[in-house]
């Protein structure tokens, strides 16, 4: 960020700023809107399909979660403005963190409105602000152009599995709870459900963990975001074998399969956590900030 100018140092702090303010005013509005117009939906729907009645305690449970995970982005988005603006190094992460957020978070909330609610998805315009600041600080933050697409196409696709996954958690959860053998198992299609929704959920945390980490170009987070990857492709694949009525878990496999590329292709490996030209490692921003210098071993 400190070779980034300060026309676009104070672009990226525009934007974070607006995202921040929009975080802590306008999105919990939004959410609230979006939660009360799915209720109202399903309590339609539950009379038909009383399978569905998990969705009163799993949505009102997690739009919420959601909604408080913005908030506190926003938070931290004002907070670290002024910090953008100055061009320190750390702001980078925190910042891409903090608009994943919204962009997952908004995300999610969409997927249930545009089932139940139709007509124009509010929770979207939640996502499309935080990929708006997601982009816009991987755009115009000074980089070699083929670090900027790794991290577009690789941390894109890595929210873009987040989402997913977190959403295939719910669902499993969602038909636990209203089996109708309850609290027995049925079979196969059952017990397969135990165990997929809680790795895609652990996975989730691991895919969010990872995109700071990567982008302070720490091999950490490409290994969390392999792990996250596989363990998701391995859980989802024979899932969607058994449980062949969705095509849910096919497009969790695609999504595995489209973060492995990414974050293997030589380029992009290479510019998220290679070497430099230079022959030494890339500083993190922390390190950057600290004075550490890298030590090149001996040859």
């Amino acid at each position: 960020m400190k070779d980034t100018s300060s026309k676009n140092r104070l672009w990226i702090a525009i934007v974070a700023g607006a995202v921040g303010i929009f975080l802590i005013i306008i999105a919990p509005l939004l959410v609230q809107l979006s939660l009360e117009r799915v209720i109202t939906e399903l309590l339609e729907v539950v009379k038909d399909r009383p399978q569905f009645t998990s969705g009163f305690a799993l949505f009102s449970l997690f739009y919420p979660v959601w909604r408080a995970l913005g908030f506190v982005a926003g938070i931290a988005l004002l907070v670290i403005t002024p910090a953008i603006y100055k061009g320190e190094e750390w702001t980078f992460p925190v910042a891409l963190t903090a608009f994943s957020v919204a962009a997952v978070g908004g995300m999610f909330m969409f997927l249930p409105y545009i089932s139940w609610v139709g007509g124009f998805p509010l929770p979207m315009v939640i996502s499309w602000v935080g990929l708006l600041g997601f982009w816009a600080i991987i755009f115009l933050r000074k980089s070699e152009r083929v670090e900027k697409w790794a991290l577009f196409f690789s941390l894109t696709f890595i929210g873009m599995l987040s989402t997913h996954a977190f959403t295939l958690g719910i669902g499993a959860q969602r038909m636990l709870m209203t089996r109708p053998e309850r609290p027995l198992y049925s079979g196969l299609e059952m017990w397969i459900l135990t165990w997929v929704g809680e790795v895609n959920w652990i996975c989730v945390v691991l895919l969010m963990l990872s995109i700071p980490l990567l982008a302070m170009r720490k091999k950490s987070g490409w290994y969390l975001a392999l792990i996250a990857a596989i363990a998701i492709l391995v859980i989802d694949a024979p899932t969607q074998i058994i449980r062949t009525k969705t095509l849910d878990y096919l497009w969790g496999s695609l999504l595995a399969i489209g973060v492995l590329f990414f974050i293997n292709l030589p380029a992009f490996k290479q510019a998220l956590i290679g070497e430099r030209p230079n022959g030494k490692e890339e500083q993190t921003p922390i390190e950057e900030e600290a004075g550490v210098d890298q030590v090149v071993p001996a040859t």
